[in-house]
């Protein structure tokens, strides 16, 4: 078994997809008066860092789609986030099991804050938080996950997995020398996530755990 889970938030252990996707589509419809990017279009780089992922939307506008985005996700976050059923269950049986148990994320601080009071239970599961303001480069560059290990007490990489929804979360895991697994419940199809070439790609974080407990 490895000594360390390290998990992405956002897709993997709560379900903001819908959330993120309805925040992007007020952002590009209010900035750009555009309302004809699919869902697949704006919702493709999620698992990196928010003013990146505006970046790529429209590089001369990011700014402002980054502020109409916060805007609307503040105002409609506790409407639109959602649970993932077993995850507190899940991560309690890998703490039961010896392993330590971190999220490195590419979310702001305060956004993960406001997401666990609607999740209060993952805050005395999880060992450490790993979010945007901690690292200097970000997913899928290793360095968040990295420091995820120094802060779980110099776990050592080959010891070690990480866990997430993204093609990003794949590339961080591969690129730090962890063990990748993939899931698919969150805002990617299989198809993308099998082109990214995960160690384990599985349907839910249950199934996901079951792959730890047997590494």
């Amino acid at each position: 078994m490895p000594a360390a889970a390290l998990f992405d938030f956002d897709g993997t252990l709560v379900d903001t997809t819908e959330m993120i996707h309805q925040s992007m589509r007020h952002a590009t419809i209010s900035v750009l008066g555009r309302d004809d990017i699919p869902r697949e279009t704006l919702l493709a780089n999620v698992g990196q860092p928010l003013p990146r992922q505006m970046e790529l939307i429209e590089a001369e506008k990011a700014e402002l789609l980054l502020e109409a985005y916060r805007s609307h996700h503040e105002e409609h976050h506790d409407a639109l986030i959602g649970e993932f059923p077993g995850v507190e269950e899940s991560l309690s049986r890998l703490r039961s099991a010896g392993i330590l148990v971190a999220v490195v994320t590419s979310k702001r601080r305060t956004s993960v804050e406001m997401a666990l009071k609607n999740f209060p239970g993952l805050r005395d599961i999880v060992d450490r938080f790993v979010t945007l303001e901690d690292t200097t480069q970000h997913k899928p560059n290793p360095e968040p996950l990295l420091r995820g290990l120094e802060l779980l007490g110099g776990i050592l990489k080959e010891s070690a997995a990480y866990i997430g929804d993204s093609p990003f979360d794949v590339r961080a895991a591969k690129a730090a020398g962890l063990t990748s697994v993939a899931v698919s419940w969150g805002a990617f199809s299989e198809d993308r996530l099998r082109e990214a070439e995960p160690d384990y790609l599985v349907p839910d974080i249950a199934s996901a755990v079951d792959v730890l407990l047997m590494l």
